[in-house]
């Protein structure tokens, strides 16, 4: 405990530590005041992250690089797992799903990013363990997969095909949280070799008694959660009033809170030059929320939701994450970093966070996604899709329109669909027919296989 209070004393970040008991108090006084609520909450992790950090390293320092960064990425992601449970209950399924995919870029490309441009500052060439790196990344391409295959599912089928959705989302779910637990097996227990950590210097500090590293883990972890609780019921309204939207909340800005424990230990270690630490923790939690907090969530969904969740999500929060995926898996392979690496995948990182702030994708609030019927749907270019978009709209009673300004337009009078098809058909007939006069004599001009086959006979 002295080693703690000695800390809390030299260290002038953690002096906003009084700003956790100070947002607990703000939250049951101030309830219609979201914005101060936000910032206050944000403040408060700052500190919270600090002290984790130090702890983490201090576990690490005991216990080794490669099981520190799981402790940390577990405990750390019991803060996203706290944000996206209080958001299930409420419903806000496209907070939930956004935050799920945005964990994951941002662990994967922005933490890692950043460690390895911090790092990179301070020490000219840094290297880690690539086996360590790889299989994370080969995680993470496994659960892009898995997320992929419902996305795309949802596409092909109309509203009343897609109840396969919840039942493959929930199988695809018990598989990710096997392939989690057997990869948890093949790092720790059977081939714990491989990962050992890098060669690195020694930072000359004193890392705190093993019992008060794992006693203030714990308990900053249970502070973390009860302020991102109050961090995640003010985000929507102050996202609202700064005129951001509900997925680049979810991509961005919950998933750079959630994650602020998580970054503060990857960033401070990698300028220690322990960099195995960091690629652990930046890695370690993007898989770890891939292949276990998602199907967590999913099954949660049938207990605690209104409805249950499913496993599709947009495409483009599917290419993000699968680009995000390949880039760590490029600049990985080879064990050695510099700065310039952690500015490629940061500007990675910025272009979707400017696409996202620009063009937010869309979602229906509920928990599964599906596709759009055919009346609204691209049909394949050809004559018979010429007709339906033709004959679209042109059968049944009169319908009113409305125009842009509101005001009721001039009804139209429907005509019968049987002469433009006749007339599309005819169309089609003669292009068929000119078709035939130009490439009638080239097919002419053919050699006949029958005859030429006679004549080698001869």
């Amino acid at each position: 405990m002295t080693a703690l209070l000695t800390e809390i004393r030299h260290n002038r970040l953690l002096w906003l530590l009084v700003l956790v008991p100070g947002v607990l108090v703000a939250a049951k006084l101030k309830h219609d005041a979201p914005a101060l609520l936000f910032v206050m909450s944000v403040l408060a992790i700052v500190p919270l992250a600090a002290l984790l950090s130090h702890a983490t390293e201090s576990v690490a320092s005991k216990a080794g690089d490669g099981v520190g960064g799981l402790l940390n990425a577990t405990l750390g992601n019991l803060t996203e797992l706290v944000i996206a449970l209080t958001a299930l209950r409420a419903g806000q399924y496209v907070l939930v799903k956004a935050s799920i995919a945005g964990a994951i870029v941002t662990n994967t490309l922005f933490m890692l990013g950043a460690s390895f441009l911090l790092g990179g500052f301070k020490h000219h060439v840094q290297e880690y363990n690539r086996v360590n790196a790889r299989v994370q990344a080969g995680l993470l391409f496994l659960a892009t997969i898995a997320l992929l295959v419902p996305s795309v599912a949802v596409q092909r089928y109309d509203v009343a095909e897609t109840g396969f959705i919840h039942p493959l989302s929930v199988g695809l779910s018990v598989l990710l949280i096997v392939a989690y637990g057997l990869g948890m097996l093949f790092s720790l227990k059977t081939h714990k070799e491989l990962f050992a950590s890098a060669a690195h210097e020694e930072t000359g500090e004193t890392p705190w008694p093993i019992g008060l590293a794992l006693a203030t883990l714990a308990g900053v972890t249970v502070l973390v959660a009860l302020v991102s609780e109050i961090f995640v019921e003010s985000v929507q309204q102050a996202a609202e009033d700064f005129g951001m939207g509900p997925a680049f909340v979810g991509f961005i800005v919950v998933s750079l809170v959630g994650g602020a424990a998580e970054m503060t230990s990857a960033f401070s270690s990698a300028r220690k030059n322990r960099l195995d630490l960091s690629v652990g923790i930046a890695l370690g939690s993007a898989s770890q929320i891939a292949l276990f907090v998602a199907p967590v969530l999913v099954l949660a969904s049938y207990w605690i939701g209104p409805t249950p969740m499913d496993l599709t999500f947009w495409l483009g929060a599917v290419a993000m994450m699968l680009f995000s995926t390949l880039t760590a898996s490029l600049v990985t392979n080879s064990g050695r970093s510099a700065w310039f690496v952690g500015v490629l995948l940061l500007m990675v990182y910025l272009v979707f966070a400017m696409a996202l702030y620009l063009m937010p994708p869309r979602e229906p609030a509920t928990g599964s996604t599906a596709r759009p019927p055919m009346s609204q749907a691209t049909l394949p270019f050809g004559t018979g899709s010429i007709v339906a978009m033709a004959n679209k709209g042109r059968s049944g009673p009169k319908s009113q329109s409305v125009g842009i300004l509101g005001r009721p337009m001039r009804p139209t009078v429907q005509s019968d669909p049987q002469p433009l098809t006749k007339t599309v058909c005819s169309i089609d007939r003669f292009i068929r027919q000119r078709s035939a006069i130009i490439t009638g004599p080239m097919m002419d001009q053919l050699p006949n296989r029958r005859a030429t086959k006679k004549v080698s006979q001869l």
